[in-house]
C-alpha cells in the first residue's frame, strides 16, 4: 500500500533536464537536481548518456551546482558552468572520462558561454565593473565601512539580487573570446551597456547579441538583436523595438536566424512568437502568426529545478522546433520555413526541456504530467514511439500515492470559456463529504498546467480536494482571454475563480461547501486578499507574496511604477483607480481567518504590502496571522531555501487545519 505524500517529499524529488546531443548523434549528457536536507542547499550533477544502450554514468559528485553543459563541436568534450568555487566559473570535460578541467578564473565569474565552431575559442559573457576586464583583479577595500547607494534611475533594485536588492552600479555584461590553446582573452565589448551571448554563426564569422546602447533606459523596454560581423565589427540591426526578444539559433546552414520574442501590443501579455531572419534578404517573417498561443513554456510548478530549454532549434533540413503552451499543456511543436505548424508531441503533458537530432529524427524529452515529476524520453518524432531513459523518481512515484486530477471546463463572464482541474482527496472514498482548497497561480500571466505541482498534491494527501484553474489573464487559450485582466483586476478573474467554485459544488456532491478554503501567491495572493475582502463563504484563506495596496505597490515594488500602469491601466496621477483595486481598502470587509506568508527580501511584491495588511487586520480585530522568511525572495516556493519551503508548506497545512 502506498503511503501518502508530505512536505518533506521535496527532498525526494529530483529533477532532471538540461539534455544535450552529441553532434553524431550516439549519446547525450544531462543534469539531475536534488536537494540535500542536511546542507540545506540544491546540487546540480552533470550525467552521460549512450542513447544505442541506454547506459547512463555519472561524471559529476561534487557539492555543486552544474548548469549550462555544452558538447564541443567535434564531440570529445563538453563544456559546463559550475559553482564549486563560489562563483560560476567554466569548466571542459573529456567524454572518455578523467577529472573535469577548469578554464576560467575570473574573479567576476562567467554567466553564460558558446562554443566556436573550430571548437579552439569559447564566447564568453561575464558582468565587470566600469572600464575593468575579465581578467582584472578585484579591488578590495580595506575598511569595511558601509557607503552609501546613490540613486539615478527608476530601475535601481530587482528581486533574486543578494543583499538589499539593490543592482550593483557601474556593472555591465560583457562579451570576451577565450583561446583555449593559449588561454588568451579577446573582450569583443565595451560601454556601459548590458551585452547578452545569443548565438556565433557555423562558419565562426557572426557574432549575436542584445544590447540597448539608450542612456535613459527607465521607460525603454527592449533589448535589441544586433548581428555582428566578427572580422570587421560592422554591426546590423535584426530588430529594435519594444518587446522581449532574444533565444536566436543560427540553422545549420548559416542562411537563417531564429529567434523568440514578443512585441508590446499588450505590454507584458503578448504572446511570444518565432520569427525568422533571412541573412540574404535581411527580411523577417513571423512564422507562428497563424497560432493564438504563445511560443515557450508558461506553466507554473515547483519541482523542476535547472530546466533551460531552449527557444528554438534547427534541424539539418532547415525545419525548426519549439515549444507551445496550449489548452493547460507545454508540447513540442515543429514548423518549416514556408508556414507548415504541427504538434510533435501528446497532449496532457508538460514538455519542460528538450532536445532535438541534427536530422530531425529524434528528441530527448524531459517530461512532466500531474502524476509524474519528471524524466527524460527518447522519442521518435515520425511514430511517436517513446522509451523512458532515466529512473531518478521511479521509487518517489512507486512508494507514494498520487492524486490524477480531473479536468473541468465551464463558461465564465462575457462567455469566456475557463478551464482548470478538481483533485479529489487522497484515499477518497465514495459517500463521504470533503473540504476543497481553491489555489490561484501567480503571474497573472503565467498557467497551471499538465504537470507535477508538490504543493497540490501535499494538500490532497492532507485530506483536501483542490480546484485550480486558470482564470482570464493566464497564458495558454488565446491572446484575447490572456489580455482579459488588464485593467479589470478583481473583476472577470474573481468571477471566473467564483464560477468555478460554483460549478464543482453544482457536479461533485463530495465537496462540503461549508468547509472551503483558498490560498495564491504572488497574483493569486493579490487575488486571494481580494475573495476575502469581498465574500465570506471561505472559512479559512492564507495569502502568499501577495499585493495589498497598489498605491505603494507603485513606488516600492522593482517593477511598481510600470507594471502597475501595464496591469491597472492607471499610475499615481489616478491614485483612486488604483485603491479602487487594492484589497486594502476593503480591509473591513474581510471576516475569514487569513494567514500571510512573506519574504523578507521581496523586491517584487516587498513585504510592506503584508505588514500593511497585518496590522490594519489587527487593529480591526480580525482573525489575522503573519508569517516572515528571513533571506529569502519572491521564489520561495520555488527556489527558495529548502527548510524554509518547508516551513511555508507546513504554515499553509496547520492553517488550514486549524480553521476548517
Amino acid at each position: 500500500m502506498k503511503r501518502r505524500l508530505v512536505s518533506e517529499d521535496l527532498f525526494n524529488i529530483k529533477s532532471v533536464s538540461n539534455p544535450q546531443i552529441s553532434p553524431n548523434g550516439e549519446e547525450a549528457v544531462f543534469l539531475s537536481t536534488e536537494i540535500d536536507s542536511k546542507d540545506n542547499k540544491y546540487y546540480a550533477r552533470l550525467f552521460h548518456l549512450q542513447l544505442q544502450t541506454g547506459v547512463i554514468t555519472q561524471w559529476t559528485y561534487g557539492k555543486e551546482r552544474i548548469s549550462a553543459p555544452k558538447w564541443s563541436p567535434d564531440g570529445r568534450s563538453v563544456a559546463f558552468l559550475s559553482n564549486r568555487e563560489e562563483k560560476n566559473q567554466l569548466y571542459v570535460i573529456n567524454r572518455n572520462g578523467g577529472e573535469a578541467k577548469k578554464v576560467t578564473s575570473y574573479e567576476a565569474g562567467i554567466s553564460s558561454f558558446l562554443w566556436d565552431p573550430s571548437g579552439e575559442k569559447i564566447w564568453l559573457s561575464s558582468k565587470l565593473k566600469k572600464d575593468k576586464k575579465f581578467t582584472d583583479k578585484e579591488e578590495k577595500d580595506e575598511n569595511q565601512f558601509p557607503k552609501a547607494y546613490v540613486v539615478d534611475r527608476m530601475k535601481y533594485k530587482m528581486d533574486g539580487v543578494s543583499g538589499a536588492g539593490l543592482i550593483e552600479q557601474n556593472l555591465f555584461s560583457q562579451i570576451a573570446v577565450l583561446n583555449l590553446e593559449d588561454e588568451s582573452l579577446e573582450q569583443v565589448t565595451t560601454g556601459d551597456y548590458n551585452h547578452s551571448l545569443q548565438a556565433i554563426s557555423p562558419d565562426g564569422q557572426k557574432l549575436v547579441i542584445g544590447v540597448n546602447r539608450s542612456e535613459n533606459q527607465d521607460f525603454e523596454f527592449k533589448a535589441p538583436i544586433i548581428l555582428i560581423d566578427v572580422a570587421t565589427k560592422e554591426e546590423t540591426i535584426i530588430v529594435d523595438q519594444d518587446g522581449y526578444y532574444g533565444g536566436t539559433a543560427f540553422s545549420m546552414d548559416g542562411k537563417y536566424i531564429a529567434y523568440v520574442g514578443s512585441d508590446h501590443s499588450y505590454k507584458n501579455a503578448t504572446h511570444p512568437n518565432v520569427y525568422v531572419y533571412n541573412m540574404d534578404s535581411k527580411s523577417t517573417v513571423q512564422l507562428t502568426e497563424s497560432i493564438d498561443s504563445p511560443v515557450g513554456d508558461c506553466a507554473v510548478g515547483d519541482t523542476q529545478q535547472g530546466a533551460s530549454a531552449p527557444s528554438v532549434v534547427w534541424t539539418d533540413t532547415n525545419d525548426l522546433y519549439f515549444q507551445l503552451s496550449t489548452m493547460g499543456d507545454v508540447r513540442l511543436y515543429y514548423a518549416t520555413l514556408d508556414g507548415a505548424i504541427y504538434p510533435a508531441s501528446p497532449e496532457g503533458e508538460h514538455i519542460y526541456d528538450y532536445a532535438i537530432s541534427r536530422d530531425g529524427k529524434f528528441a530527448l524529452l524531459a517530461v512532466s504530467n500531474p502524476v509524474f515529476p519528471g524524466e527524460l524520453f527518447y522519442y521518435e518524432i515520425a511514430t511517436g514511439e517513446r522509451n523512458q531513459l532515466t529512473q531518478f523518481n521511479s521509487q518517489f512515484t512507486q512508494e507514494v500515492e498520487l492524486v490524477q486530477p480531473t479536468n473541468i471546463s465551464y463558461q465564465g463572464k462575457n462567455g469566456l470559456e475557463v478551464y482548470g482541474w478538481l483533485m479529489k482527496p487522497a484515499g477518497y472514498e465514495e459517500g463521504k463529504k470533503y473540504p476543497l482548497l481553491v489555489e490561484i497561480h501567480g503571474g497573472p500571466h503565467a498557467m497551471y498546467a499538465n504537470t507535477f505541482f508538490h504543493e497540490l498534491q501535499l494538500l490532497a494527501a492532507k485530506g483536501y480536494g483542490v480546484l485550480y484553474v486558470n482564470p482570464r489573464g493566464s497564458h495558454g487559450y488565446s491572446q484575447k482571454f490572456v489580455n482579459a485582466v488588464r485593467g479589470d483586476y478583481g473583476g472577470g478573474d474573481y468571477t471566473d475563480i467564483m464560477d468555478g467554485l460554483d460549478y464543482c459544488l453544482s457536479q461533485y456532491d463530495w465537496i462540503d461547501e461549508t468547509r472551503l478554503g483558498v490560498t495564491g501567491g504572488s497574483y493569486g495572493g493579490f487575488m486571494t486578499n481580494w475573495i476575502v475582502g469581498h465574500t465570506n463563504r471561505f472559512k479559512a484563506a492564507v495569502t502568499q507574496r501577495s499585493i495589498s495596496n497598489w498605491v505603494s505597490f507603485f513606488g516600492v515594488s522593482d517593477i511598481g511604477y510600470y507594471f502597475t500602469d501595464w496591469q491597472i491601466g492607471k499610475d499615481m496621477l489616478d491614485p483612486e483607480k488604483l485603491w479602487e483595486h487594492s484589497p486594502l481598502k476593503y480591509a473591513k470587509n474581510i471576516e475569514t481567518p487569513l494567514l500571510i506568508l512573506h519574504s523578507e527580501k521581496d523586491f517584487r511584491c516587498p513585504i510592506e504590502q503584508a505588514e500593511q495588511l497585518y496590522i490594519t487586520l489587527k487593529s480591526m480585530n480580525k482573525e489575522v496571522g503573519f508569517v516572515r522568511f528571513p533571506d529569502n525572495d519572491h521564489n520561495l516556493s520555488r527556489t527558495g531555501t529548502p527548510n524554509l519551503r518547508i516551513e511555508r508548506l507546513n504554515q499553509i497545512v496547520q492553517w488550514f487545519e486549524k480553521y476548517i
